[in-house]
């Protein structure tokens, strides 16, 4: 069980949620979770990412022990990113989050829209999938 000093700013906790709480992180894990994939499979797999923050995302996965890069000789080269062992402890708790996302994604979309459709310090935009309510 999580002390009060498990949450410090230099905790081992905090570690943990800054991984997960970047926006692509859990997605380009979980788009590994089946092998390795090329760059371009991986934008293919993710969906709405760009080039540039998808190698972003895997150069900070890679830096922080998830993602292991390998790069093949041959015209052209090629390059391949997998999940390291560590990397593949995120799925379970990545899976849980998801399946709490399904069950109770709508709740927290129709809060968001009972306060005006916009979280605390973000912009203010309905949720995606949402009509900004007219009212």
């Amino acid at each position: 069980m999580a002390t009060d000093l498990d949450f410090l700013a230099d905790c081992r906790t905090r570690l943990a949620f800054d991984l997960v709480s970047h926006t692509w992180n859990p997605v380009v894990i979980w788009a590994l979770k089946d092998g390795p994939r090329r760059p371009g499979e991986l934008r293919a797999r993710v969906g709405g990412i760009s080039q540039k923050v998808l190698t972003e995302t895997l150069r900070r996965l890679e830096c922080n022990g998830l993602v292991a890069r390998r790069a093949y000789g041959g015209s052209p080269p090629r390059v391949e990113y997998e999940l390291t062992a560590l990397g593949r402890t995120l799925l379970a708790p990545i899976e849980a989050f998801g399946v709490w996302a399904h069950d109770h994604g709508d709740e927290v979309m129709d809060a968001q829209e009972r306060h005006g459709g916009a979280t605390p310090g973000t912009v203010d935009q309905p949720p995606p999938g949402r009509r900004e309510s007219t009212g």
